[in-house]
């Protein structure tokens, strides 16, 4: 049987291998990126607002082009990620384009030992909380690094897309954190899924009572928590884009949630 740590080293992996295919995918557009287009997306632009002269810490940041982005819109940035491969690119880009930034590599629930400081704002977003078996610890994490009237912010995948099977025929999962599903996988979710990377990850359902539930139990208060019937990114199977450049899945438009985000501040 795997701990934690065997989960982690397996993930870890699993992402060293995604962050190569990831830089050539047409999903990341890095070359656009580069150009000055921004990576991220209308949802956390609009609901975290003005970050100029802020010191935002990204949690599981991956390769860092959301970091930068915020970077390029004034923010004093630092990431932090498992993927060691991925912190190398991410510290190479912001030194390529001429961005001050700090990336940290570690697991997560260890970063006190690595980071110290505290941050206006501890942002997250998409595909992050679900390679995490323990969200109390991820709180602790958060509220470690807030200051009295420091910012949460997380964009998140709904637990409700995690319950189907990849082609959104059936549910497969449970809603409910049932324990750790490990599973053997080849590609990954970019144009690029059919790669010839194979690696075995683990990852944890966080139903929403969960993560609202670890938040204030870190001692941080609810501003909101929203849920939308789209994602920003064409990463499932069976999408259908509307006019604004958002994905549904066909046969379930506005039927299923497919994204929530939830803002918090410690007081």
């Amino acid at each position: 049987m795997q701990n934690d740590l065997d989960y982690f080293e397996d993930n870890r992996h699993a992402w060293n291998l995604r962050t190569g295919v990831h830089l050539q995918s047409d999903f990341y557009n890095l070359e656009g990126w580069k150009k000055g287009q921004t990576s991220l997306t209308p949802i956390e632009l609009h609901e975290l607002g003005d970050v100029a002269g802020k010191r935002l810490l990204h949690l599981q940041c991956h390769f860092g082009q959301d970091t930068l982005s915020w970077a390029r819109l004034g923010a004093q940035v630092t990431g932090a990620d498992l993927s060691d491969a991925a912190i190398e690119q991410a510290r190479m880009l912001a030194a390529e384009q001429g961005l001050d930034a700090h990336f940290v590599c570690c697991n997560l629930y260890d970063l006190p030992q690595y980071l110290s400081g505290a941050f206006d704002i501890v942002f997250t977003s998409y595909g992050t909380i679900g390679w995490l078996p323990d969200l109390s610890r991820w709180a602790a994490v958060i509220a470690h690094f807030l200051p009295s009237g420091g910012v949460f912010y997380i964009a998140e995948f709904h637990p409700m897309v995690w319950m189907f099977n990849d082609a959104f025929e059936r549910f497969t999962y449970p809603y409910f954190n049932a324990g750790v599903i490990s599973l053997d996988n080849t590609g990954t979710y970019t144009d690029h899924a059919g790669e010839p990377i194979r690696y075995r990850d683990h990852s944890w359902n966080h139903p929403l009572g969960e993560v609202i539930s670890s938040l204030a139990g870190a001692g941080l208060v609810i501003e909101f928590l929203h849920e939308y019937p789209y994602s920003p990114f064409n990463c499932f199977q069976k999408t259908v884009r509307d006019e604004h450049g958002r994905y549904r899945i066909q046969g379930l438009e506005d039927i299923i949630p497919m994204v929530f985000s939830i803002r918090a501040h410690k007081p």
